[in-house]
């Protein structure tokens, strides 16, 4: 990659040149993100994932930008206009606005009012108007008149034309133009059908509203843009037209004295007619466009946080569960899964109104605990799920069962999803959606990775941002987080192996068949025997690919197979195996790591292998909690400000956080009551499905609305 966008990406995310230059070498030779933020520190200078993250999306834009380049160049080129002052300003420009704008003279366009006059002849007149030479330009004008131009005025008027464009694609003009546009306002107002649009409501605040553009907050922004859409507002900025034509006039003279007044007034009418026609609306589009890609990244970026947090939320474990998905006329479904997330026991009950057989549905869940032994009980966290919590109080259950509410946002989609269809294959929805509510408290991430992110109720204004943008950020954010905890080779669904670095749908498929054959793996070194998982695939895999009792304790640790010699030295200076080395804390902190840097194995290395062997396979997630609504809470009704309530966080988004208390509808701590002075980021004051305590502010009956604070 050129130099010039090596130093743009390392200026913008605050690092060496050189740290980028090796991660895109890294990233082109077809290693991940997880590898390199992992597994190749020297290289990087540590850089983690989400720098990682960064680089390669920079990497992508300006390849992209690169083939855009040769487009223009050769078309200009053709055109015979390519001039090499053009080629260098092309060639080092990192703006894709200032490619467009150097391209837009030259760009090939449909018949406009100057081309028009072009055709007429009259650039040459144009030509003169432009460069300020002419004393009259009316006498000069009569030099025009013909058939083609029938007066003066008509003559002219094509060269004010020629001249209005011409300005209007001037780089530095629009640059100027852009600058100016950035510190406007932007202005809204309800249209004439908008304030009897069905969601009207919605957007009510913003039906007369101005703020400066550069300060409107990303969901506000994209709000307004979305109702704008949906011919509800009138949108734009309050640009001044007399003060910007003032400044074209300006920026053109340059301290020049005109010939004439006569020049200087065509001159002026060229310039208000450039500004109005062209310059306004197209300056105008592109600025509130750039400020929704700002507003597009601001999401993504929350997004992307708050799905990293519902993936790493904490896991059970491996234990047996009973899973209920709760419902009041359709009763509430309940599985028994294994250890290993197996379906053993499916049937329904139905202690709510209106069927209300609390005896039977008590009956029921007594044999299913007694025959299944669950440790743990999930129960789905939608309708009706704090009525089957509090029901489940009346059940006898073993000793030091514990129930835990399990958000369902998503479970749905799974249940008719293909995935789930597949699993499942002589199971109806129902019994699908209390499996995943299940898996997903055995273990989040394995279950959560097969839904779709967007599904999951953890979005801001996730269908107004850029899908491509926002697909790109989530998918990363998955593997991430999958790499980041490992993944048990011998247990793991296809979907999750899709997920690990180097694997994709086809491989976790062979792996998955191959194990199946097999009888499980009892060595790393094993995976190259899959079908198509090559030296290439086995190096970005292994170190996140875990085999809990292999012969090679290695092999259930992060210690990546290209550095088993380095341990094999540890030990054997240490008179002791490998064997003897893992999970012995002792040992390792006797060891120094500078005794051991060879080659590419510098002191990153060294640290992260000790650090894994003193603690081999840790899971860097918490322990799951329980947790209980208040016992007298059940509807808005019953809520009065200043009433202290156990809660738990539902959404996290730049304006606040969304708590659920136990009723139907969730409140609000907006974040100037997050008790932070300052900026205050909600996603580093709260953690997606954090329990909190929170305050009564306001309630709004009419709106449904629930104001809270967060207690600190």
């Amino acid at each position: 990659m050129k130099k010039i966008y090596i130093d743009y990406i390392a200026g913008h995310l605050g690092v060496q040149a050189w740290q980028v230059e090796n991660c895109i070498t890294l990233l082109g030779d077809g290693c991940t993100i997880p590898f390199i933020s992992r597994y190749r520190k020297e290289k990087t200078g540590g850089l983690d994932d989400v720098a990682v993250s960064e680089i390669s999306h920079w990497a992508d834009v300006f390849t992209e930008m690169e083939k855009r380049k040769e487009t223009i160049l050769k078309t200009i080129s053709e055109a015979d206009k390519l001039t090499p002052e053009l080629r260098q300003q092309i060639e080092n420009t990192v703006s894709s606005a200032e490619l467009e704008d150097l391209y837009l003279p030259f760009r090939p366009k449909r018949r406009t009012r100057a081309s028009v006059a072009a055709e007429k002849g009259l650039g040459p007149l144009a030509d003169a108007l432009w460069d300020a030479r002419l004393r009259s330009p009316s006498a000069e004008a009569r030099k025009f008149v013909g058939d083609k131009v029938p007066s003066v005025e008509e003559a002219l008027a094509g060269a004010r034309d020629i001249v209005a464009e011409r300005l209007s694609e001037t780089a530095s003009v629009r640059e100027a133009m852009r600058a100016s546009f950035r510190e406007r306002r932007i202005v809204t107002k309800v249209t004439k059908a908008g304030a009897d649009h069905p969601d009207a409501a919605k957007y009510r605040s913003y039906f007369s509203f101005t703020m400066p553009l550069a300060k409107i907050p990303a969901h506000n922004l994209l709000a307004i843009l979305r109702a704008g859409d949906e011919g509800i507002l009138h949108v734009g900025l309050d640009t001044d037209a007399e003060k910007c034509t003032s400044r074209l006039f300006h920026l053109f003279v340059k301290g020049k004295r005109y010939p004439s007044e006569e020049t200087g007034a065509e001159l002026k009418t060229a310039f208000n007619d450039s500004f109005k026609r062209l310059l306004e609306p197209s300056i105008s589009g592109e600025v509130i466009r750039e400020a929704k890609q700002k507003a597009d990244v601001e999401s993504v970026g929350i997004f992307g946080e708050n799905l990293r947090q519902l993936l790493l939320a904490p896991p059970v474990g491996g234990k047996c569960v009973m899973a209920i998905d709760p419902g009041f006329r359709t009763g509430c479904k309940v599985v028994c899964l294994d250890e290993h997330g197996s379906l053993l026991h499916f049937e329904a009950i139905f202690p709510h109104p209106p069927q209300s057989r609390k005896i039977d549905a008590i009956t029921a869940v007594g044999r299913m605990a007694e025959q299944y032994r669950p440790e743990v009980i999930a129960v789905g966290s939608g309708t009706a799920g704090r009525e089957t919590a509090e029901f489940l109080k009346r059940c006898l259950l073993p000793e030091g069962v514990r129930v835990f509410m399990v958000s369902e946002d998503g479970a749905s989609v799974y249940s008719a999803s293909e995935t789930g269809r597949e699993e499942f294959p002589d199971y109806d929805v129902t019994v699908r959606g209390a499996v995943s509510i299940g898996r997903r408290l055995q273990d989040p991430l394995a279950e959560l990775v097969k839904i779709d992110p967007k599904s999951l109720g953890i979005g801001q204004y996730q269908h107004d941002v850029d899908q491509g943008l926002l697909k790109e950020k989530l998918d990363q954010v998955v593997q991430i987080c999958v790499n980041s905890v490992g993944v048990n080779l011998n247990t793991a669904s296809e979907y999750l192996l899709r997920y690990v670095s180097g694997i994709g749908p086809v491989l976790a498929r062979n792996i998955v068949e191959y194990r199946a054959r097999l009888g499980g793996f009892t060595s790393r070194s094993q995976l190259l025997e899959v079908p198509r998982l090559g030296a290439k695939a086995f190096e970005q895999c292994a170190g996140f690919l875990r085999i809990p009792g292999a012969r090679n304790p290695l092999d259930g640790s992060a210690v990546h197979p290209e550095s088993y010699h380095i341990v094999d030295r540890m030990s054997k200076d240490l008179g002791v195996s490998s064997a003897d080395l893992v999970g012995n804390g002792d040992l390792c902190r006797s060891i120094r790591a500078e005794d051991y840097v060879e080659g590419e194995f510098g002191l990153p290395t060294i640290h992260d292998i000790l650090q894994e062997l003193a603690k081999p396979g840790r899971d860097p997630r918490e322990e799951a909690q329980e947790f209980s609504f208040a016992e007298d809470i059940h509807t808005i009704d019953d809520l009065k400000p200043g009433m202290e309530l156990p809660g738990i966080v539902t959404n996290i988004t730049a304006f606040g956080a969304f708590v659920d208390i136990g009723i139907h509808e969730n409140g609000l701590i907006h974040v100037s009551r997050m008790g932070v002075r300052g900026p205050v980021d909600p996603s580093k004051v709260l953690k997606l499905h954090q329990h909190v305590t929170v305050t009564v502010v306001d309630v709004d009956l009419d709106r449904s609305r629930i104001s809270l604070s967060l207690k600190r």
